[in-house]
């Protein structure tokens, strides 16, 4: 039977950078993954660029993680965005930073992250197993023992870090394994769901598929409450798709639709979109007076094209009940008032969201409060680490989820490496 001071199961961002922190802290590491390749999810992310982190300041970054991202500033204390990127820098991956603090690898590919991590858990004389299944974990008395793999094989450790992640991305391997280990160990788990997920509607509208593929710049989206109240807005761009919305901020906005769904129990839930967000309902109108002015006598749905999306001209102007051929000039004045309105609040009908296979990333998972923060230990199991995705924890995306997976990540390697010495 071999023998390991630390194991870890998972070979994703947060378990390669487990097994960097662990074996660096002087504990011989073996590194576990059921898939033939290790990184797969790092491999895809950003769009296949690897979005590494985020620069931003702690407070702010730690407000972009509206899944407990408090429960992070200690792991933070430990390994925090900049250590990452004087991680990846002093691995001799250059990285840059792009639109809203995000930083990406010089080279634009995902593959040179990836590859550099792995090779520096291979120089750290991290033992690695790819194609072995974990059956369970075994526990004794209060303690890890070690694993067991599928093949019946026991290796035995007294720190084991369960770093397989949720169940979003499952093609990449992520299919929850690690939640029956930690139910075996006593732990609980918080509901599922899915988070950074395209949006289902079932407007006639959307169904049509008339302004699927249309993209959005810059427009603000709002959820609201049964009483019409905002409860998030973000800013960005979106794009309708044939089954509902998609594109950045539609993906931030789908944990608060579940939200509101689970408080008032009704499965439509009203969002909507301001397309003139730097603007006030006056000014808009004002621009749009302006622009009916010039052209009075252009049918008006002529007249807005190049102030508004071509292909979305007619689904305003339906839902502001004017028709589209009468000139600028005959538009009245409670017309125009609730044209402006409708810029400002387009109004779309929401059912759900798609499926937690579908998502970015994955809600809920290993209860917190049964987590040492500083050092990311079971309080229920001594030698059990948990790190990544399978904790309860979930961000934007934009940098977010893979700077709490690597700071957890450090985290939970250091201190399972610092039990040999106790």
């Amino acid at each position: 039977m071999s023998n390991y001071d630390v194991i870890v199961i998972g070979g994703g961002p947060s378990g390669l950078m487990a097994s960097v922190a662990a074996a660096e802290h002087g504990a011989s590491v073996l590194l576990i993954d059921k898939g033939a390749k290790l990184g797969r999810k790092l491999g895809i992310s950003g769009g296949g660029r690897c979005n590494v982190t985020n620069v931003k300041e702690r407070d702010e970054l730690i407000s972009h993680i509206p899944g407990n991202g408090r429960f992070l500033y200690s792991a933070f204390d430990h390994f925090n965005n900049q250590d990452i990127i004087a991680f990846f820098e002093g691995l001799g991956i250059a990285l840059k930073e792009e639109d809203n603090g995000r930083m990406f690898p010089v080279s634009d590919k995902a593959s040179s992250v990836v590859s550099a991590l792995i090779n520096k858990v291979r120089i750290l004389g991290v033992q690695i197993m790819t194609d072995s299944p974990v059956s369970h974990v075994i526990y004794e008395e209060g303690s890890v023992k070690g694993v067991q793999l599928g093949s019946g094989k026991t290796i035995s450790s007294a720190a084991v870090i369960i770093a397989t992640g949720g169940k979003s991305v499952p093609q990449t391997g992520s299919t929850g394994d690690g939640y029956p280990w930690a139910e075996a160990a006593g732990h609980t788990i918080t509901e599922l769901f899915p988070t950074e997920v395209p949006i289902i509607s079932r407007e006639e509208w959307i169904k049509s598929g008339e302004l699927q593929g249309l993209s959005l710049r810059d427009v603000a989206l709002t959820v609201c409450n049964p009483k019409g109240k905002k409860v998030i807005s973000h800013r960005g761009d979106m794009i309708f798709t044939h089954f509902g919305l998609s594109g950045p901020i539609a993906l931030r906005c789908s944990q608060f639709l579940r939200q509101v769904q689970r408080k008032s129990g009704t499965d439509t839930v009203e969002m909507s979109i301001d397309l003139f967000p730097d603007l006030n309902a006056r000014e808009v109108e004002a621009m749009v007076q302006d622009r009916l002015d010039q052209e009075p006598k252009k049918a008006i749905r002529n007249s807005l094209k190049g102030l508004l999306p071509e292909r979305l001209i007619p689904l305003l102007l339906t839902k502001a009940d004017l028709d589209g051929d009468i000139t600028g000039h005959h538009v009245s004045k409670n017309g125009l008032h609730a044209l402006a309105g409708i810029l400002k609040r387009m109004p779309v009908y929401v059912h759900g969201t798609r499926s937690l296979s579908e998502a970015f990333v994955t809600g809920g998972g290993v209860n917190l409060k049964e987590i040492d923060p500083k050092r990311m230990e079971s309080k229920l199991m001594q030698g059990l680490f948990f790190c990544g995705e399978v904790l309860d924890i979930h961000g934007y995306t934009g940098g977010y989820n893979i700077t709490a997976a690597f700071s957890t990540g450090y985290t939970a390697g250091k201190h399972a490496a610092d039990l040999r010495l106790s």
